[in-house]
C-alpha cells in the first residue's frame, strides 16, 4: 500500500487534480493517507455524507454536509493538501456536482491540491475522463499481513515457529485487512493458539471470504497430473515451465509464464487439466465465473476487483472455464471488460498463470488468441486408442478394480470417438449393471455399456470437423500424433 500512497502524492505534486482510488478498505486507506500527507507537509480534509467536510484538525466544517456545498468550499482552501471524499460516487450523476469538479480541476493543480475519491467501484462521467487518474489500492501483501500477525502474537504472548508464521501469512493473502483481523480474532476467541488445526480453519474461512467476491471461487487442489489420461505434449510443456516462476528463471532471461489456452472437444479433460496444473505447481487455484462477470453490467470493475484478489495470492493459477460463454453474454454496448482483460494479460507482472478453456472458438475475438496474451494455445482432441486405454485404466483403479483383469485393449478399440468423460460414464454404467445383476464387474458389462452409448462426437460430427480444421494451423496438439508412431512401429515389426 505504501507504493500506492506515494503514487497518489506524486500525482498531487504533478498537478493531477482528480484521483479515483478503488478499494473497499476505507479505514486502511485513511490511516495510510494520514501518515503520508503528514510526512509530505500536506493538509488532509475528509468528507463523508454523515459528517460533512472535516478539516485538518478533524472538526466538521459547518454547511458542508451536502456534496456540492463541500466541493464549493474547497475553493476557499489555500494550503497544499488532499481532499478525500468517501461517499461521492452516487453524486457523480448530478450535473452540478460534475460542474463543480470540472471547475476545481482547473483551480487545484496550481495550488498543489487534489480531490481523491475513494470507492469500491467508480463510473467516471465522460466530462471528467480527461482529468481523472484511477488507482487500485492493493490488498494487504505479505509484509503488511506479517506485521498484523506479529503485533497480535506479541500482544497475546505467543511464540510461533517461523514456518507456521509464513503459513498463516500466506493463508491470509487475498483478504482485506478487516477480514484478516476478524479471522485472527475468531481463532483467539475459540481458544486457538495459531496451531496447525487453526491453520486448517483459516483455509476454510478464507475460501468462504473469497467466494463472497461473487465471481471468484477458491478450489481445493484434489486432482493430480496422474489423474489426467493422455495429452502427453501438453504435460511435457507444463513440466518444462514448472520451475519458471522463480528468480533463477528471471536471471536466465526467461519471462514469467503467462497462461495457457485449451480449446477442444467437450469432456476431453480440459477442466481436469486446469485443476491438475495447480496441483503440479503447488499453487492456489481460483476459478473465475467469466459469464457472470461479463453479464454484470460493470465488467471492468468486476474484473479489477477479481484480479486484485488473484494477484494478492500470487503465485496462483486463475482458471477460466468455458471462456466463450463470457463473450457470448457480454453487453454489446461496450467492451470495457474485454479491453481491460486483454491489457492485463499482456502487461501483468504478478505470477498469476491463467488457464482458460473453450469448446467453441468462433465465439472468441481473434485478439484474445494472439501470442503474448497466452504462452500457447493447445487443441485437445478426442483421445486416441492409446489414450483411451490409459483413461480406462485410471477410472477402473479409482473404483478399486484391477485393470489387469479386463481386456482393455479390445474395449479401447471398441470405444472410438468416445471422450474421456464418456469413458468414465461407461465404467460407471457397467458397474451399475453389474451391481443390479448381483455380479462382479466383467468384460461383458463394459462392452455392453459401450455399445449402448452414443458418443457426442457422433451426433456433432460436422462441428467437430470444423473445430479440427480451425485448430490444424492455429493451435498446438495436446497429444502426440500416434498414427505416425504406430506406422513406424508396425513397419519395424514387419521388417
Amino acid at each position: 500500500m505504501k507504493e500506492t500512497l506515494q503514487n497518489v502524492l506524486l500525482m498531487v505534486r504533478a498537478r493531477y487534480p482528480l484521483v479515483v482510488v478503488l478499494s473497499h478498505e476505507e479505514e486502511r486507506f485513511e490511516r495510510g493517507m494520514e501518515r503520508a500527507t503528514r510526512a509530505d507537509g500536506l493538509v488532509l480534509y475528509r468528507w463523508r455524507a454523515t459528517t460533512g467536510l472535516c478539516g485538518n484538525d478533524g472538526l466538521p466544517i459547518a454547511g458542508t454536509r451536502l456534496a456540492e456545498d463541500a466541493l464549493a468550499h474547497l475553493h476557499s482552501v489555500v494550503e497544499r493538501g488532499v481532499f478525500v471524499f468517501f461517499d461521492l460516487h452516487p453524486y457523480l450523476k448530478e450535473p452540478r456536482v460534475v460542474r463543480l469538479l470540472r471547475d476545481l480541476a482547473q483551480a487545484m493543480g496550481p495550488k498543489g491540491q487534489a480531490v481523491v475519491i475513494l470507492g469500491h467501484a467508480m463510473g467516471v462521467p465522460p466530462e471528467l475522463e480527461k482529468d481523472v487518474a484511477i488507482v487500485d489500492l492493493p490488498l494487504p501483501g505479505r509484509a503488511e499481513v506479517g506485521r498484523l500477525l506479529d503485533a497480535l502474537v506479541q500482544a497475546e504472548g505467543l511464540s510461533l515457529p517461523a514456518e507456521r508464521v509464513e503459513h498463516f501469512v500466506a493463508g491470509s493473502l487475498g483478504l482485506t485487512e478487516r477480514e484478516i483481523k476478524r479471522l485472527y480474532a475468531r481463532i483467539l476467541l475459540a481458544g486457538g493458539r495459531f496451531t496447525d488445526e487453526d491453520l486448517a480453519q483459516l483455509a476454510i474461512e478464507k475460501s468462504q471470504a473469497i467466494r463472497r467476491s461473487r465471481y471468484l471461487e477458491f478450489w481445493e487442489r484434489t486432482e493430480a497430473m496422474a489423474d489426467v489420461g493422455g495429452m502427453d505434449n501438453l504435460k511435457r510443456w507444463l513440466g518444462q515451465r514448472s520451475l519458471a516462476f522463480g528468480p533463477q528463471a528471471r536471471e536466465f532471461g526467461l519471462p514469467q509464464p503467462s497462461g495457457l489456452f485449451m480449446l477442444g472437444v467437450q469432456g476431453c479433460g480440459k477442466s481436469l487439466m486446469a485443476k491438475a496444473v495447480a496441483n503440479l505447481w503447488r499453487m492456489p487455484l481460483l476459478r473465475l465465473d467469466v459469464a457472470a462477470v461479463f453479464s454484470s453490467g460493470e465488467e471492468e470493475q468486476s474484473l479489477r476487483n477479481t484480479i486484485k484478489i488473484a494477484e494478492s495470492l500470487a503465485p496462483a493459477v486463475l482458471w477460466i472455464d468455458e471462456l466463450e460463454k463470457g463473450f457470448m453474454s457480454q453487453d454489446p454496448r461496450g467492451g470495457e471488460g474485454l479491453g481491460y482483460f486483454l491489457t492485463w494479460m499482456q502487461e501483468k507482472q504478478a505470477p498469476v498463470f491463467v488457464v482458460a478453456t473453450a469448446n467453441e472458438v468462433r465465439a472468441l475475438p481473434p485478439e484474445l488468441l494472439r501470442k503474448g496474451r497466452f504462452d500457447e494455445v493447445f487443441f485437445v482432441d478426442l483421445p486416441n486408442v492409446h489414450e483411451r486405454l490409459e483413461i480406462l485404466d485410471i477410472h477402473l483403479r479409482r473404483r478399486r478394480r484391477d485393470p489387469e483383469r479386463f481386456d482393455l485393449t479390445s474395449l479401447a478399440e471398441e470405444t472410438d470417438k468416445f471422450s474421456g468423460a464418456e469413458l468414465e460414464q461407461l465404467i460407471v454404467e457397467a458397474l451399475f449393471n453389474a451391481f443390479a445383476g448381483g455380479a462382479e464387474l466383467e468384460d461383458g458389462h463394459l462392452i455392453d455399456a459401450s455399445r449402448d452409448m452414443v458418443p457426442l462426437a457422433v451426433t456433432m460430427d460436422d462441428r467437430l470437423k470444423d473445430l479440427r480444421e480451425w485448430a490444424r494451423t492455429r493451435a498446438r496438439m495436446a497429444s502426440t500424433d500416434r498414427k505416425r508412431i504406430d506406422f513406424f512401429e508396425d513397419w519395424d515389426e514387419a521388417s
